[in-house]
Order: C-alpha cells, then structure tokens, then sequence
C-alpha cells in the first residue's frame, strides 16, 4: 500500500494525480496506523515550514519513523524533504525530524526569492531514485529555503549557491522541487520510487 500522508498542508491532488497515472492508487491518510501497514510513504508539502508541528502532535511524525525503521519507503516532497533535516529558520522553533543533522535557510539577500521555475540538476552519485534520470535534466521548483549539500545528496542545483535537489539515505529519499510537476523526468523519478524494492 502506498499512504501519502495528509497533514492539511501538502500539495495532494497534483501529486496524487501524477501517481494515479502511473497506475497506483495511493491512499491519502492523516491516521497514524494506517501509516504503520504501509509499504512506501509519500510526504508532500507546500507552504511554511511551521506547518509540519501537526506531523508531531498527530502521531504522524512517530509512525514515519518507526514505519521507515521496519523497511517502508519514504518520499518527502519540497517541505517534505526539509522536515527530514533538523529543522529550518523559517520556524527556528520547529524542530525536523532529523535524519539529517543540517538545518535549512532561507536564499541570501540579492536574489530573487522564491526560487520559482525550472532549473537542472547535477548528479553526485549513483542514485535508486533517479535511475534513469540524465544529469542536466531539469525539473521544477517553488522555494524559499534550501537544504545544503549533505554527504546524502544525489543531486544537486545551483541558484544562489549549490543546494540539496534530492537526497537518499537507506529507504529515506526526499526532492526539493516537484516532481508531480516536472514533466516526464518527474514521472520516471515517481515511478522509480513506486517500483524500488525497500533496501
């Protein structure tokens, strides 16, 4: 079964359109048992970062966790790949969930914030969930902060800098930027992800 996890703050329709059309049937959830019987586990997430507090409260936070320890897949998306970093200084108070001990900031001064649009990515290493996804390849993004290049980076992007684009870590994986939103490359990395065996 494959859960993307509702916790009123994601972009769930566009992202549950693109997995339908590669076939799957995801269920949208915001219960945290539904979340322990899951295969894979899809996070979404638009907005402010402040927005995850509710993945703790709910019980949801919890249930990821254990879930990806037994051997279930994680995807985060945009917000979604930030929440698995320490926190971020758009809610310095919030914490991550940590997997990562980095924390991600806000794009310096002097350029245009939102980073919005399309812009490429730079591989760093050999990567389960962009098989088949050729260095260069670009992919869409809506931002204001950023993760930093970690030892977990897969791929990279430059705007103001070098930045995470997608980190995988064991059966923990997350994008910056949209794959529901990013054409054919987004649907193939999405369908890497729905094929891949847990590690």
């Amino acid at each position: 079964m494959i859960a993307v996890a509702d916790y009123r703050a994601g972009n769930l329709t566009s992202v549950c359109k693109a997995l339908r059309s590669l076939g799957c049937d995801p269920l949208v959830t915001e219960d945290p048992s539904a979340l322990r019987t899951a295969e894979k586990i899809i996070l979404p997430g638009v907005g402010h970062f402040a927005a995850t507090e509710r993945l703790f409260a709910s019980g949801l936070a919890e249930a990821i966790r254990e879930r990806v320890a037994q051997g279930a897949l994680f995807l985060g998306i945009c917000v979604g790949l930030q929440w698995i970093f320490n926190g971020s200084t758009e809610a310095p108070a919030t914490p991550g969930l940590s997997v990562f001990p980095e924390r991600c900031e806000r794009f310096p001064a002097g350029v245009k914030c939102p980073h919005v649009g399309w812009n490429s990515l730079e591989m760093t290493r050999p990567s389960r969930l962009l098989h088949n996804v050729e260095p260069g390849t670009f992919v869409y993004y809506t931002h204001s902060y950023r993760a930093p290049r970690v030892q977990a980076t897969v791929a990279a992007t430059s705007y103001a800098g070098e930045f995470s684009a997608a980190v995988e870590d064991g059966n923990w994986m997350a994008v910056q930027f949209h794959p529901e939103k990013s054409g054919a490359a987004g649907l193939q990395i999405l369908r890497n992800f729905l094929e891949m065996p847990s590690c």
